[in-house]
């Protein structure tokens, strides 16, 4: 899946979701949940919409009207209570992806402020700088002129945003702050050194501690992370069965369908 999804993982491999350059789809993948979405949805106060590659809208009101390519379609009270459960799972589950993307940026920024500490790294204002503007893209992406949108063609466009801007700049970050830091990091190493007595198998061991100190405070955070995408997962499975069980009340919704199970080849 595009990189987007990746943000939850940003620099901690928390295995909750995964990434296929050689994909063109947005997927959450697992041995239990493979669903990927393949229209793009809108969901402002009032209503919401979902669109696909080729500019055909389909628009559910709260006023209970359905409306296709500007073609309101009249529902029975069957399809019309249908349509209205669907909306609400989707209102009530896609801004958890959201919530998930951002929480990993604060994840990686815990992960990144526990080995400055460790190391007395001062040079990280690059790095903070960049992760926050990471954030802004990520909220940018989701939340646009007081709606929600989330689907396939917004996160390939986040993907090209996030390739053509942050790509490189992390790359050079991270060397800056190396190349900044680069003092400190080794007065830290030497301090450490010092405190085993030059014993070098004392020194990795307490290195190996620390980072083991490091991990398990970074890990804790992120199995939290991946038990909610697996949860969401979980849910998105359920609401595409829904979903599916709608285009049989209301065929005219088949071409507008947001989910559907990634085939394996």
């Amino acid at each position: 899946m595009k990189k987007l999804l990746l943000i939850s993982s940003l620099f901690i491999a928390t295995g909750a979701m995964a990434h296929n350059d050689n994909e063109t789809n947005i997927s959450f993948n697992s041995e239990s949940c493979d669903i990927e979405f393949k229209n793009d949805i809108r969901i402002k106060p009032s209503e919401l919409e979902i669109f696909t590659a080729d500019n055909h809208t389909m628009t559910f009101a709260d006023n209970g009207e359905l409306i296709i390519d500007g073609q309101t379609l009249p529902l029975n009270s069957q399809q019309h209570q249908a349509i209205s459960n669907y909306s609400d799972s989707l209102r009530s589950q896609l801004p958890e992806v959201a919530n998930i993307a951002l929480d990993g940026v604060k994840i990686a920024g815990v992960a990144i402020a526990e080995v400055a500490n460790a190391f007395n790294i001062d040079g990280l204002d690059g790095i903070n700088a960049l992760m926050a503007d990471i954030q802004v893209e990520v909220e940018n992406t989701f939340y646009q002129q007081g709606a929600f949108v989330m689907g396939q063609q917004s996160f390939n466009q986040f993907g090209e945003n996030f390739e053509s801007q942050f790509d490189q700049q992390i790359e050079s970050a991270v060397q800056a702050a190396m190349m900044q830091s680069m003092g400190s990091i080794l007065m830290a190493v030497g301090s450490e050194l010092m405190g085993s007595g030059g014993d070098m198998q004392a020194f990795e061991q307490r290195m190996e501690n620390m980072g083991t100190e490091i991990e398990a405070k970074v890990e804790q955070q992120a199995s939290q992370l991946e038990k909610r995408a697996d949860a969401l997962c979980g849910n998105f499975s359920t609401i595409a069965e829904q979903e599916q069980q709608l285009v049989k009340l209301v065929p005219e919704l088949k071409d507008y369908q947001l989910f559907s199970y990634k085939q394996n080849n």
